[in-house]
């Protein structure tokens, strides 16, 4: 049976293909076929929609301005890593303390959770540690590991998972084009945000590009199974610097063209105003006095 819908409006997409799968998946399941001219309902994408790192969702972080996000996201840093090796307590508010801006950012926790995979070579790191070092050595579960290779190893994989941990919340909440703003806004160097703006522009056409390299693998009878696949990647890699350098020379010399001149303009945002630093600073302010108290009682 053929199914058709109805007339299509100018400039509207037509979506026989749609139909015609609806169609044939309501015959299989035993529902009644569509009707002429019935809408079709597609099913909706899973989770919060994303644009790069950025993920779309109300939050009171996404509302912050990018530059006070990343004064924050230092001073954060700064004052976790200044919390004596050892003083859980000050190490376990802290850790409450950036949870709670995980919460507030209403963040999937699972998106959370595979972008802190990035951590795994400090994590291989810090389990190695106290294998390595040196000093008094302890009983564990048969191992005899090094006491000051614990503390610190311990010390140190907590302080990177907070430190990623904010990062990942910074990367979820804002676009790269407020935060390449908010850097230009914090008077950093106008040659490396012009750097970073290439780099973030540019980095979606090289993904595209390895995908059509990887369409046209498969096309000719691409290799299966894994290790040949990375073989297979390898062996392109060439092919895609070779590409991506041909493709810089060729936007260098149309910039060139049309009166580049070594500086981008300056990206505009709005100030903060006093209640969005406010916001923005309790959090890091917080770890700070933590950390100062926690080295003051050491």
């Amino acid at each position: 049976m053929r199914v058709t819908g109805a007339p299509r409006a100018p400039g509207r997409p037509a979506r026989r293909a749609r139909v015609a799968g609806a169609a044939s998946a309501g015959r299989s399941s035993g529902t009644p076929p569509l009707a002429p001219g019935a809408p079709v309902l597609l099913p909706a994408s899973r989770g919060p929609r994303r644009d790069g790192l950025h993920v779309l969702v109300a939050s009171p972080v996404h509302r912050l301005p990018a530059h006070t996000k990343v004064v924050a996201l230092t001073a954060l840093a700064a004052g976790v890593v200044a919390v004596p090796a050892g003083a859980w307590a000050a190490l376990a508010v802290c850790a409450l303390l950036v949870l709670g801006v995980v919460a507030a950012s209403r963040l999937p926790v699972g998106l959370v959770a595979r972008r802190m995979v990035v951590e795994m070579p400090v994590v291989v790191f810090c389990l190695l540690l106290p294998l390595v070092a040196t000093g008094p050595r302890v009983d564990v579960l048969g191992l005899e590991l090094a006491r000051d290779g614990l503390v610190g190893g311990a010390t140190l994989l907590v302080k990177a998972t907070l430190g990623v941990l904010a990062a990942v919340v910074l990367a979820g909440t804002t676009s790269a084009r407020d935060l390449l703003a908010g850097l230009d806004r914090l008077r950093v160097p106008r040659p490396m945000v012009a750097v970073l703006t290439f780099a973030v522009r540019y980095a979606a056409v090289l993904a595209e590009e390895v995908r059509r390299l990887q369409v046209a693998r498969a096309v000719r009878g691409g290799e299966d199974g894994r290790l040949r696949q990375l073989a297979a990647v390898a062996a392109g890699a060439g092919a895609l610097f070779v590409r991506g350098y041909e493709r810089g020379e060729r936007v260098q010399r149309s910039m060139v063209v049309r009166g580049w001149t070594g500086t981008t303009p300056a990206l505009a945002s709005a100030p903060a105003t006093a209640r969005q630093w406010a916001l923005a600073l309790v959090v890091p302010a917080a770890a700070v006095a933590v950390a100062v108290v926690a080295r003051a009682a050491a």
